[in-house]
């Protein structure tokens, strides 16, 4: 903002006169910033608490340790929680399933949804998403010993195996392989063991998963695709306040390094960029 020296002093004892009368100011928003933004007008469901929907059954993203009986813990959870912190908020966490998912924030249920959303056109059109933290290609998966792929285009007359309804199915068959269908990754990736197939594409983030989870297991990426999927925390389209404040913790999270640690601990690398 522009400073002008003003000879009329008038003027300047009018100003403070008006200063004096206009009451209390609300506190500036401080995104990021702990206590400042804590107090700033997010318009939550409860005030002082950020409420989070996740499904909680998504593992490694939002699930219970011990067979179920333990605390909510995940990559999402994780993050979220730090995000809170910066914010000087405590979290409510709403275990909804994904079905239910969005219409629950429609209705004002809770705050944000941290559950790996993918950002896309349509959702966008929609709800205000946070930056990214997560980001991940498309690969191909192949056993250690196998060098004949190193690319998409060496998948043509190869076999994969993939579930029919998925993303990645498109993929491979477009890459000319022929696929042997499954009903997801557990499948696929036992096939793939077996030796019965050459390959299976999927994300990045669902190997390292594995791989952190299992290893050794034999397996290896062969190739990844040049554009990656992002996924990121929804708000409905009023939190714009909100949304800021949480990229700004992102931000501080990811400068200090807290992002790639929790990224390393469930994938072995940082994913969150």
């Amino acid at each position: 903002m522009s400073r002008r020296l003003i000879a009329v002093t008038a003027l300047v004892a009018a100003a403070a006169v008006l200063t004096a009368c206009s009451g209390s100011s609300t506190p500036a928003s401080t995104p990021g910033g702990g206590e400042g933004s804590a107090n700033a007008d997010f318009g939550l469901v409860q005030e002082g608490t950020l409420t989070v929907a996740t499904e909680g059954t998504y593992r490694p993203f939002s699930f219970h340790d011990d067979g179920g009986a333990g605390d909510l813990t995940g990559f999402d959870v994780e993050i979220i929680q730090a995000v809170a912190d910066k914010l000087g908020l405590e979290v409510k966490f709403q275990e909804t399933q994904w079905d239910a998912i969005f219409a629950g924030l429609d209705a004002g249920r809770f705050d944000v949804i941290a559950n790996q959303v993918s950002v896309n056109d349509e959702r966008e059109a929609k709800y205000l998403f946070s930056t990214p933290y997560t980001v991940s290609p498309g690969v191909i998966v192949v056993a250690d010993d196998d060098d004949s792929i190193s690319s998409f285009a060496d998948l043509d007359g190869k076999s994969t195996a993939q579930s029919l309804t998925s993303n990645w199915y498109e993929l491979a068959t477009d890459s000319g392989a022929k696929v042997e269908a499954v009903e997801g990754w557990a499948q696929a990736v036992e096939l793939l063991r077996q030796g019965r197939v050459d390959a299976t594409v999927n994300d990045k983030l669902t190997f390292l998963d594995y791989e952190t989870t299992n290893s050794p297991t034999g397996l290896k990426i062969a190739a990844e695709t040049d554009e990656a999927g992002t996924q990121a925390f929804v708000f409905t389209k009023d939190k714009e306040a909100l949304v800021e404040a949480v990229d700004g913790a992102l931000e501080e999270l990811r400068a200090d390094g807290t992002l790639a640690e929790i990224s390393d601990k469930y994938f072995g690398e940082d994913v969150t960029k």
